[in-house]
């Protein structure tokens, strides 16, 4: 008798694996998809990606359907013969003219000053919190320990909302100028020139580079205070105040227009091109001397006798080249913060 037992069926032995066509043994199944940090990074950003989205598309689906009701009405104002400012005296022309304005009004007295605070909201809630969490949990430290890199690390945490931002924010600027050109800019109903204080962030490329150096601007913040909670507040302060020496700046990013015309005191001394923006007025004396317009406060019985006014502004033509100006500034400061956030932290783990 054999002194070997079987306490089972036999288990069939696995087909030995096929030798790849070179001889050599079969490569490993790589994993699909992102992997290592970037599956980090993409994992902490999920929440913040997803609201962006959501965000988004509600902005997209708002903006979308203002589109289409104020070109339907303005059709139905065409077709009754209510387009015409001179027509909305007549009741029924007085009526889909209101429908029409409280759209437009939806637009520029809701919807810009919405948008403008984009760069505040993405520098407070994405940018201050990226490290100052990390910072707050202690992270940052075992962060330098690892085989990764310190560079790659943080360029990997800057990507992902860069990315979201920069692609939510294109869409956004898109929109918002294609509704204000086709439906406001050009319609009669209106009057929302592109200089104005909430017109001109939400147009072209001034949105996107707006909310990326808040982004950037945020983040650097977020590392020098440490703390969650003041970065937050302090990074939307900081990003209003930086909006706000931009406008101060923004008059000499473009060479301003300058012209004389005969005072005409009933339109208050120089009369500028229709939709410009006018930086500076004053007055042309007899003599030659010229006053600004804050001098004429103090002397308006000698700037009324003046013969001639003059004005320095920006015209419509100058729209693109001003916001491409302030784009590429944009860009650069946050290119210097971005390298500022990192040698801080390559230097012994600030």
């Amino acid at each position: 008798m054999s002194t070997s037992t079987q306490s089972g069926p036999a288990t069939p032995s696995r087909p030995a694996a096929a030798p790849a066509a070179n001889g050599g043994s079969a490569p490993a199944r790589r994993r699909r998809g992102p992997s290592g940090v970037l599956w980090l990074v993409l994992h902490q950003n999920r929440p913040a990606i997803r609201s962006v989205a959501i965000l988004l598309v509600v902005v997209s689906v708002v903006l979308v359907a203002m589109h289409v009701l104020i070109q339907d009405r303005l059709g139905a104002m065409q077709q009754s013969s209510c387009y015409t400012p001179a027509s909305w005296e007549r009741i029924e022309c007085r009526v889909q003219f209101g429908r029409v304005e409280m759209l437009t009004r939806m637009f520029t007295d809701i919807l810009q000053p919405a948008v403008t605070a984009v760069p505040v909201l993405i520098g407070m809630f994405l940018g201050g919190p990226l490290l100052a969490q990390e910072y707050e949990r202690g992270t940052v430290r075992l962060v330098l320990t690892q085989s990764v890199t310190p560079r790659r690390w943080l360029l990997t945490r800057l990507a992902v909302p860069g990315a979201t931002v920069l692609v939510a924010t294109a869409v956004l600027a898109a929109l918002t100028s294609w509704v204000w050109w086709s439906d406001i800019f050009h319609r009669p109903v209106a009057f929302d020139p592109p200089f104005q204080g909430f017109t001109y962030p939400v147009l072209g490329v001034v949105p996107v580079a707006w909310s990326l150096f808040g982004l950037a601007l945020g983040v650097l913040v977020g590392q020098l205070l440490r703390h969650t909670a003041a970065a937050v507040l302090v990074s939307g302060v900081v990003v209003a105040i930086a909006q706000a020496v931009m406008v101060a700046w923004r008059p000499f990013f473009w060479p301003l227009v300058e012209e004389e015309q005969p005072y005409q005191n009933m339109m208050g001394g120089f009369v500028k091109p229709a939709d410009s923006w006018l930086v500076e007025r004053g007055v042309v004396l007899a003599d030659g001397t010229r006053m600004m317009n804050d001098e004429c406060f103090e002397a308006a019985s000698v700037c009324n006798e003046a013969p001639t006014s003059w004005g320095q502004y920006h015209p419509v033509s100058h729209l693109v080249p001003i916001q491409l100006v302030e784009a590429a500034l944009l860009l650069a400061l946050t290119a210097l913060v971005v390298t500022v956030v990192l040698r801080r932290l390559t230097r012994a783990g600030v």
